[in-house]
């Protein structure tokens, strides 16, 4: 009876602690803050494909919101969603406050998929999700610097890159459609 309820007690624990290792090496590891401060637990989209994508206002590629959008729309009731990242980290091209970034991309292209809290994606401030994302030790698939605004990372429904998009290919480029609709 006392291995009974021994192995009983064991179980729970390991299978705790092989959803926590699996968690590790996806990005449902990870809880950040929405762009009007409330926290947003990337665990939430587990089961779907996802699109992060460090933003923008005043870069030459801002109008990639439109196409963000766009394909946001079209797929959003698929299990697909597109997780916008501002970021000042390229020529100071990001240099509003969360309230003026949330009023710009409402205003002049109206966004509504998820937006973040501003960032960093590169240097000493980079944040935990962005060492993730560009690390292949830490998420098993190639280095990859963020390069410019508007780079873009595909999850697959598992909670793994798949894809790094460069920051001048469209969102609705074939391939990206390509990569949802498979």
């Amino acid at each position: 009876m006392k291995k009974i309820i021994l192995l009983c007690l064991l179980i729970p624990i390991a299978i705790t602690a092989q959803n926590k290792k699996h968690m590790e090496n996806t990005i449902y590891q990870f809880q950040v803050e929405d762009i009007e401060g409330n926290a947003f637990d990337l665990s939430s989209l587990k089961g779907k494909k996802v699109m992060i994508v460090n933003t923008a206002s005043k870069c030459g590629l801002t109008p990639q919101y439109k196409q963000l959008e766009e394909l946001y729309q079209k797929y959003k009731d698929d299990d697909f969603v597109i997780i916008g990242f501002p970021a000042n980290n390229f020529a100071s091209q990001e240099p509003g406050t969360d309230e003026e970034i949330a009023q710009f991309c409402e205003r002049n292209y109206g966004v509504t998929f998820p937006m973040m809290s501003k960032i960093s994606v590169k240097g000493d401030d980079m944040h935990p999700l962005y060492q993730f994302l560009t690390q292949k030790s830490k998420k098993g698939y190639a280095d990859s610097d963020v390069s410019w605004n508007f780079q873009k990372y595909l999850i697959n429904e598992e909670g793994k890159v798949v894809e790094v998009i460069d920051p001048r290919t469209l969102p609705t480029d074939e391939k990206v459609i390509s990569w949802i609709e498979e």
